[in-house]
């Protein structure tokens, strides 16, 4: 995987989300990288691959399995993970599977679903979401890529998101776009109690105050059922809440970082 390292220190791996890569982390890469060694990867298929979204290699547990190969290969013992949205399930998944090579884990608003072990909202989430990937996939799909990225990126953030993102940020979104197309049966397994009660690494939630429905259920089921988890929220921001709160964003991971060492 391509990615990018910055400063010495301790080993801090974040991990993007879905339409990002390793520029996602562009914000706070300053302040994280002044303590830490911040090492940002590019997910298997995201930028600098350009992908169309045709053949195999897009699902969870493939990347899943790609960050652990990672990690393995830094040959530097465990590391403090950080994922956000698709890529907290991504590093939820990677601390469930090998506790071993994660010491401390940062949530931010992981992407995902809730079973039945976990408190969850009808599913109406679930299906809109689903609905609303398979449109975006088939806009992007057909050549409407900026139509097909606003149906997604305004379905998370509200009507008007889209049209908000600064040029960079669509941009980057635009680059990875083909992501969605294999997003459609990427192999995302739901949140389970039994999974999140058998994580061992001290574990850090962070959400935007302005997040709601399932992004926000699964922040608070997630920060319940993980054994000594805690979870801070970033008052004015929303999913982005690293772009939209950069500063605030890097304390509170630095603070939880700096603890019990």
């Amino acid at each position: 995987m391509a990615y990018i390292e910055i400063g010495t220190g301790r080993p801090l791996v974040a991990i993007h989300g879905s339409l990002g890569d390793f520029r996602s982390w562009a914000p706070v890469m300053g302040p994280l990288s002044r303590h830490h060694r911040l090492i940002v990867p590019s997910l298997r298929r995201f930028f600098p691959e350009i992908w169309d979204g045709k053949g195999g290699g897009y699902t969870i547990p493939q990347h899943v399995a790609d960050v652990i190969a990672f990690i393995e290969t830094l040959d530097c013992g465990p590391v403090d993970l950080m994922g956000h949205s698709r890529g907290g399930h991504i590093a939820f998944r990677v601390a469930h599977t090998r506790p071993d090579l994660v010491a401390k884990l940062i949530l931010a608003e992981p992407g995902g679903e809730l079973d039945g072990t976990l408190v969850a909202s009808a599913g109406a989430p679930s299906t809109a979401r689903t609905e609303s990937i398979a449109l975006a996939a088939e806009k992007i799909a057909a050549g409407d890529i900026d139509g097909g990225l606003e149906i997604f990126v305004d379905r998370i953030g509200g009507p008007g998101t889209w049209a908000k993102r600064p040029a960079a940020s669509k941009q980057m979104r635009r680059d990875n776009a083909g992501t969605l197309i294999g997003q459609i049966n990427e192999q995302r397994a739901p949140f389970s109690k039994a999974e999140a009660e058998a994580v061992r690494a001290e574990t850090l939630l962070i959400g935007g105050a302005l997040t709601k429905g399932l992004l926000r259920e699964v922040l608070d089921a997630l920060t319940t059922a993980i054994p000594g988890a805690r979870a801070e929220i970033i008052p004015d921001a929303g999913h982005s809440m690293f772009e939209q709160a950069p500063q605030r964003f890097s304390e509170v991971v630095l603070e939880f970082l700096a603890t019990g060492r």
